[in-house]
Formats: C-alpha cells, sequence, structure tokens
C-alpha cells in the first residue's frame, strides 16, 4: 500500500520591534539578565490595560503584503485562554476569526525535488496573525525544578498557517528557509530558529495512494502536530520520522483516531507523545475587551514595498550575471545582497575609469559580464567568505566597503594582482581596513608585466631545470606547468602567468 503525507506549518515569526507588543518595556529581552524587561503590563498585573505597539501592527501587514494575503479592512485581538507556567495572564492576546491578512501564498523552486516530485511549488497562506509571546520556562537538567524567565513574555509574532498543500519534508524546509529570507528582506525579523526569533510546527498526517500516486480517498486522516523544532534540518527529519511512524501504525491496521501532539526529540532522532491537540473550542476564545478593532484600511498606504527574494535572485541573475547559485546564497542574506549590489555598482564606475575603457560604465560591464559576474561571486562568497568566517567577521562590521572590495575586484581581474598576492592583499583589507592599491605598493605586491624584467627569471628557471625543459620538448607539455610553478615561486607570485607562460613557450620553441 502507498501512502502520501500530507503536511501543513504553523509558523510564529518574532517581530524586530524595540519595544513589547502592549507595552514600553525593551524586545531585547533576550539579551538581558532574567526578569529585568518587565513590566506589570507584560507580567498580567490586575487592572493593567494593554496599548498596542504600532510599528508591531505594521510589520505585521508588511509580512501578509509580502506573502500575496488579502488584507481586510478591519481586524481585531482576542483572548487566547489556557493556563500554563509561561503565561502570566492565564490568557493570551491574539487574534482568531479576524486576522489581519487571510488568502495568500507562497510560491518557490523547490530544489533537491526527486524526478517524481514537484520542483515548484505554490503553498497557500490561509491566514497571517499577530499574538503576544508567552515566557520561557527552564527546566532543571535534573527534572526537579521549573523556573520562568518573564522577558520574552509579550514580544510581538506573527503566526502565518498554511493550508495542508506540502507534499516531502524537503518542501517543508525549503518552504521555511524562503519564508526566513522574506522576513529578512521585508525587515520585519532576522528569523533566525537556533535563537527562537522563527519557531515552527508541523502538522503531517497520511493519505492513501494509487501506485500512479492518485489520492483514493480525498479526505483528510487525523493529523500529528510535531512541536520543539528548532531548525530547517530537524523539520525535515522529523517528518520523515512521523511518516514512517504513521505509515506503519496504518499497515499495521492500528490508525489515528484523533489529533495529537508529540514532541521532537533531536538527540534521538524521534517525536514523542505529549497530548491529545486542543481545538478552537478549548480556548474559549472571545474579543479582547481592552483592545478595539483595528481600522487596517487608513493603514495600507503605510506598508512599504519591497523586492523580494524570489524577484533579486532572478535580477541578480539577469542584469548582474551571477550563477543562480551564487544569486541564491547572496539573496539569503540581505545584507551580503546589499553589498554586492553596491559592489557591482561601485565596479562599473573602476571599469569605466580605466584608461583602456571602451565605453559607458553600464556598457563595459555588460560586455564582459559573464566573466566579471564569476570574479566578483568567486572572491565575495568564497575567499571573503573563508576568510570572514576565519575572523569570526561579520558583514555588519566588515571593514572592506563596497569601493575598496570593487578597486579589489578591478585588480583581480586587469591582471595586475596574481592569485597569491590577491590573498594576502585581501586578508590585509579585512584586517586592517586599508585599500588595496595602498596595501599592493606598501608590500610590493604587483604583478611583473614587464617582459625585459622576466626574461633572467625565465633563463634561470629554464637553466636549473634542463630535465623539465627536455621533457617538455619530448611532447610532455603537462611539464610546461611545472616550468611555470617555478617561475611564480621565484617571483613570489609576481610575475603575470599568462606572459611567463608564453615566454616559456617562445624560448623552447613550442
Amino acid at each position: 500500500m502507498l501512502y502520501i503525507p500530507v503536511i501543513g506549518l504553523e509558523i510564529h515569526v518574532q517581530l524586530k520591534t524595540k519595544s513589547k507588543m502592549f507595552c514600553g518595556c525593551s524586545n531585547q529581552g533576550e539579551y538581558e539578565p532574567p526578569n529585568t524587561a518587565i513590566c506589570p503590563i507584560c507580567t498580567g498585573h490586575p487592572g493593567t490595560l494593554p496599548v498596542l505597539n504600532k510599528e508591531a501592527l505594521l510589520f505585521g501587514l508588511r509580512a501578509a503584503k509580502a506573502l500575496n494575503c488579502k488584507i481586510p479592512n478591519q481586524a481585531k485581538f482576542d483572548r487566547k485562554n489556557y493556563f500554563y507556567p509561561d503565561l502570566p495572564k492565564g490568557y493570551q492576546i491574539s487574534m482568531y476569526d479576524m486576522p489581519i491578512g487571510t488568502e495568500g501564498f507562497l510560491e518557490f523552486e523547490v530544489i533537491g525535488a526527486k524526478k517524481s516530485e514537484r520542483d515548484r511549488a505554490r503553498i497557500e497562506i490561509e491566514r497571517v496573525h499577530l499574538e503576544e509571546d508567552a515566557a520561557k520556562n527552564l527546566h532543571a537538567p535534573d527534572g526537579s525544578s521549573t523556573l520562568v524567565d518573564f522577558n520574552r513574555a509579550g514580544s510581538p509574532l506573527i503566526e502565518i498557517v498554511t493550508k495542508p498543500d506540502l507534499r516531502t519534508p524537503n518542501e517543508a524546509k525549503i518552504f521555511l528557509q524562503e519564508l526566513r529570507a522574506i522576513m529578512r528582506a521585508i525587515r520585519v525579523s532576522d528569523a533566525d530558529m537556533e535563537k527562537g526569533q522563527l519557531r515552527c510546527d508541523a502538522n503531517i498526517s497520511i493519505r492513501r495512494c494509487n501506485d500512479d500516486g492518485s489520492v483514493i480517498d480525498l479526505t483528510l486522516n487525523p493529523k500529528v502536530e510535531v512541536k520543539n523544532i528548532n531548525s530547517f534540518k530537524s523539520v525535515e527529519r522529523a517528518l520523515l520520522y512521523e511518516i514512517q511512524r504513521q505509515t506503519k501504525l496504518y499497515e499495521s491496521g492500528d490508525v489515528l483516531k484523533y489529533d495529537a501532539t508529540r514532541g521532537w526529540n533531536d538527540a534521538r532522532g524521534s517525536t514523542e507523545e505529549q497530548r491529545t491537540k486542543e481545538g478552537s473550542a478549548d480556548y474559549r476564545y472571545f474579543p479582547e475587551p481592552d483592545i478595539p478593532p483595528l481600522d487596517l484600511a487608513s493603514l495600507r498606504d503605510e506598508v512599504p514595498v519591497f523586492e523580494l527574494p524570489a524577484a533579486r535572485r532572478l535580477r541578480f541573475v539577469e542584469e548582474f550575471g551571477f550563477p543562480p547559485a551564487d544569486a541564491r546564497i547572496m539573496v539569503d542574506d540581505h545584507d551580503l545582497a546589499d553589498y554586492a549590489e553596491e559592489v557591482v555598482s561601485e565596479l562599473k564606475e573602476w571599469l569605466a575609469a580605466l584608461p583602456e575603457a571602451d565605453g559607458t560604465a553600464d556598457e563595459i560591464y555588460e560586455k564582459h559580464k559573464a566573466k566579471l559576474a564569476r570574479t566578483v561571486s568567486g572572491w565575495l562568497l568564497s575567499k571573503l567568505g573563508g576568510l570572514m568566517s576565519e575572523h569570526h567577521v561579520s558583514m555588519k562590521n566588515l571593514k572592506i566597503d563596497p569601493e575598496n572590495f570593487a578597486e579589489f575586484i578591478t585588480l583581480v581581474y586587469g591582471n595586475k594582482l596574481s592569485s597569491a598576492a590577491a590573498m594576502t592583499v585581501l586578508t590585509d583589507m579585512l584586517l586592517l581596513g586599508k585599500d588595496p592599491s595602498q596595501i599592493m605598493e606598501d608590500r610590493n605586491l604587483g604583478q611583473v608585466e614587464d617582459a625585459d624584467a622576466l626574461t633572467p627569471v625565465v633563463e634561470r628557471v629554464m637553466a636549473h631545470n634542463p630535465n623539465i625543459v627536455a621533457e617538455i620538448k619530448d611532447g610532455k607539455l603537462q611539464a610546461l606547468k611545472v616550468l611555470l610553478g617555478i617561475v611564480m615561486k621565484e617571483t613570489e607570485g609576481r610575475a603575470n602567468p599568462q606572459l611567463a607562460e608564453k615566454m616559456l613557450k617562445k624560448k623552447i620553441a613550442l
């Protein structure tokens, strides 16, 4: 018997506002000592009244708009009632029947899809709504006690609920990665899963299908909500495990009879039973009496329009010539993408200023776009990225401004620096913040382009390596690379390799 999974996600995104959702406390409580970023409002003292954070509302509307949701004229908050130690009021202020966004969708490319799977997906978004976060429980390792830090209580969240449109664990992982990129692009959240800024509960059920993949019965079976997932990889692993577990149950005749909640144990690689899943009736929703309904129609014009990751990736490929895989890496980090875009802009100006320039800045870049783009992305992502990782430097504290990096690329592209010398220059740029020309001059790293200066080096290398020269003359042309390597070593990497190779060939009479 074949089964296919039916997957829906409930995602919470912590908004990076300055203050909390309904009070003036700092929204940076995760970086403060426990129970210091709190006040009577966010800790639920009797008689206190919530006041809505307008920035949180506008951030929520940004997210709804970016996810192609319909934004109604009105929305309202509701009380979601349940008791738990991390919920100081005994209820959460959330939204129920009148959220800020409905009927949205997100389309994305399914990287790594198998031949039998779709390579592009469109996932319907059921709703986007605002709510406040709960506090944070800290459990003693031996289970003897639980401490509560209320710093997070009242922090603003948006909850994004998809329809059960996802078909594979891989799709769920990529959907979340695309969602993270969008939240970062519209500047509402850093959406770091490991820091709890993006949290996901995955709902999954399975249903029977024919050998060709067509569904036998469209009825949705009872689902399991998997909680405690804190990384993209864990989302995929948890869903794969749950598909296998549910398949075994159905094949043994022990079908699921009701919705349930299970926790993901990352260390064991398994889900563990927690409780039966609550329904909306269990929460006894009713309108929040202390916050009037929201007039969203008057706020639509205050929601800015952002270039979303999919559109930016396409533009980076078509306009700048970056390889698609490199464009994806850049755009997934909007600080890196902004930096790359500024580098290309500055690079055009540097190229247009060269004595041999043969057109306008845009014309020159377009003429040599493929090679220039590969040079920029290679040095930016691989070489500079590796150095930044090694020296624990982030984009926010990078000392190399886009103009200096563009100048560096101009030197590399124009063969003014060998690869080895370029790495030395780039390292000094990273650590010292100097411009590349100054470093090149101070350390005498400029590439030797003068044939007269290279002639004695080439002749000396040939004289000291007669066996290699003989091999080349006998037709073993690979030995030419060995001889060239010796020339480069003799000049400490400063010789122009193309010129040196040409001179070797001429003197060996190839």
